[in-house]
């Protein structure tokens, strides 16, 4: 028996078929801006299947997908949500948020027009036109930021190409963005489709076990270790390995440090938390990694932010283990790889370890550190001045319950929260693999729609909130409550500092510093409420505590601006590490010269390879 569809209305019933373990569809629904290059087909499609998967309408098609993105994950990756646009701009839009889930092993279903596949009007409206490839159209920008990339230029191609793209989004291993480019007249050509073609199908994500000899030396090392430390990266939680941890490193007395995608797996409470790792890290973890005679990475791809760009594990002879379900990251820098799903190989471990049990735990340095970070993030004594971004971060942690989320991705936020955010389980979403500014009012959005039932605090600069704020409006059409904390510190604080760490002059970070005529005095209050939502400005910190707690009330987003200092980072005392940022090797001034002797010494203190 077969079925006549478009091909278009045949991906979108077969998508609308295909759930999770737990019954659920994988594709949630579509994100949709229509345009040429997909209103006819894909649009008369998705109106046509109605709530089997639902459409919902953004502001831009970058952050829509941004939107889907922190839905995936704050899903664990069990669920993830499509993204259409037309051709041309509306799909080199999305090609960011493409490369945002393929550093961070995401699933996201993106499906841009292209151009006729018969090419009978071409040029057609929007399109690219390579004077020597006539194959080729703007979404091959695609190929390079997508796990799996398809041109549909015949309906039938769509028989394989869709369960190739769920294989790989369902794939821990090689989990990651799809992209569909859907020539627009084939979207509208029909075809007759086998009925079993549309049978409803569950994907089941694998748990790869780990091969026993490999198995077997990463038993034995450990076993050889007298300091152990335990990398925690995402692959924890998108195993939902957290409660595997939590009893391996009680069970065997080994340190746990984190990375940004890894920070929440275990609460800061747990005994063996010390907290953020590397760059942005704490005193407890760095000095618990720098002695560490064995590094166990779990689901993480060693972020140069993670490792203090390779001179954070600075003990001579030190070995590197690496669990991970991609034999590209667990093969890295000389580690013993170890090809398992995290939860079970924690599980296999331990069966092997017995009573082994580490002796580098070192509770008063946990100890000492948190106590710093209480005494960083209090509340300030001269109110006269701006707060620091550390004392905002405390006063929200205060105003704070188990159910929130802090969530960020670019600027000064993302090291002040992984170095001094209490998080509670699953209590942190950073998008720092690709550190991408404009994520964080779309991602809040996609956040909270995959928890509804927890607190979704955002996190953002003024400088990401001028690129990207339009899913506000969306947000509030479609009553999805979050929270966002807007620091004003006029400008770009966080690479202002940077620059002149690195022996620059301050330039064009800053708007003080900005070749303008008049310094910019920007309502962001007024801005955020002509969108619907609810905005305040805080007076101080005390009032910014209150108002955290009053936005929990409400059924639309709220933001609240608070002014903040730009010279402060947010380290303290011995928090923190060097990062590799290189230092121009000629230039005028002592103050370059002496960056450039800094960066030298810290270079020969690298250890890239076991």
């Amino acid at each position: 028996m077969t079925l006549r569809l478009t091909a278009a209305q045949a991906m979108v019933r077969w998508l609308s078929q295909q759930q999770n373990e737990a019954g659920e569809r994988f594709i949630e629904g579509v994100w949709a801006i229509f345009g040429h290059g997909n209103v006819a087909g894909l649009g008369e499609a998705l109106h046509g299947v109605g709530a089997e998967l639902p459409t919902w309408r953004g502001q831009n098609e970058q952050t829509m997908a941004h939107a889907a993105i922190a839905y995936a994950k704050g899903n664990a990756r069990r669920r993830t949500q499509a993204v259409t646009s037309s051709i041309g701009p509306g799909a080199t839009n999305m090609v960011t948020a493409a490369a945002v889930a393929h550093v961070n092993r995401l699933p996201l279903l993106l499906i841009p027009g292209d151009v006729f596949a018969n090419r009978r009007p071409d040029p057609v409206l929007q399109q690219i036109e390579d004077f020597e490839d006539g194959t080729v159209s703007a979404n091959d920008c695609f190929r390079p930021v997508s796990r799996y990339f398809d041109r549909i230029t015949r309906p039938e191609h769509l028989l394989t190409a869709l369960p190739r793209a769920m294989r790989v989004m369902t794939d821990p291993a090689t989990c990651g963005p799809v992209t569909l480019a859907f020539c627009q007249d084939v979207q509208t050509e029909a075809h007759d489709w086998p009925e079993a073609f549309f049978a409803p199908r569950i994907w089941r994500i694998r748990r790869p076990e780990p091969d026993a000899a490999d198995l077997a030396e990463v038993a034995r090392l450990i076993r050889e270790a007298a300091a152990p430390v335990i990398v925690c990266g995402g692959g924890v939680i998108y195993s939902g390995a957290e409660g595997a941890l939590a009893d391996f490193a009680a069970r065997h007395a080994i340190p746990v440090v984190e990375t940004q995608a890894g920070k929440s797996a275990l609460p800061q409470a747990h005994p063996l938390n010390y907290g953020a790792a590397g760059v942005d890290g704490s005193a407890a973890a760095n000095a618990m990694a720098g002695k560490a005679d064995l590094v166990i990475g779990i689901g993480t791809r060693f972020q140069d932010f993670t490792t203090g760009s390779w001179s954070l594990f600075a003990r001579p002879g030190r070995r590197l283990v690496s669990i991970n379900t991609q034999g590209y990251d667990a093969d890295k820098h000389g580690a013993v790889g170890l090809l398992a799903d995290a939860r079970v190989a924690l599980d296999r471990l331990g069966g092997l370890l017995g009573t082994y049990r580490a002796t580098n735990a070192d509770a008063a340095a946990r100890s000492r550190w948190l106590s710093a970070v209480e005494t960083h993030c209090a509340r300030p004594r001269n109110t006269n001045l701006l707060p620091t971004d550390a004392q905002v971060i405390g006063a929200v942690q205060r105003a704070a319950t188990e159910a929130s989320i802090a969530m960020s991705a670019a600027g000064t936020m993302p090291g002040a929260l992984k170095l001094l955010w209490q998080a509670s389980q699953g209590g942190y979403h950073m998008e720092y693999g690709y550190s991408c500014m404009g994520y964080e009012i779309a991602g809040a959005m996609g956040l909270k729609l995959a928890q509804p039932e927890r607190e979704v605090l955002c996190f953002v600069g003024d400088g990401s909130y001028m690129m990207a704020n339009s899913e506000l409006a969306t947000a509030v059409m479609r009553r999805i409550p979050f929270t966002v904390i807007l620091t004003d510190n006029r400008g770009y604080g966080c690479i202002n500092r940077l620059q002149q760490g690195t022996g620059g002059e301050a330039f064009n970070n800053l708007y003080a510093d900005c070749a303008v005529e008049a310094q910019p005095e920007i309502d962001f209050v007024a801005h955020a409420r002509s969108m619907g939502a609810h905005a305040v400005k805080a007076a101080d910190i005390v009032d910014l505590e209150a108002q955290v707690a009053a936005a929990r009330l409400r059924n639309l987003p709220t933001v609240i601006v608070i002014e903040t200092d730009p010279s402060h980072g947010p380290g303290f005392g011995e928090a923190g590490h060097w990062w590799d940022v290189a230092v121009p090797e000629t230039g005028d001034g002592e103050k370059l010269q002496q960056a450039r002797a800094r960066y030298l010494e810290a270079l020969a203190r690298q250890n890239l390879v076991n």
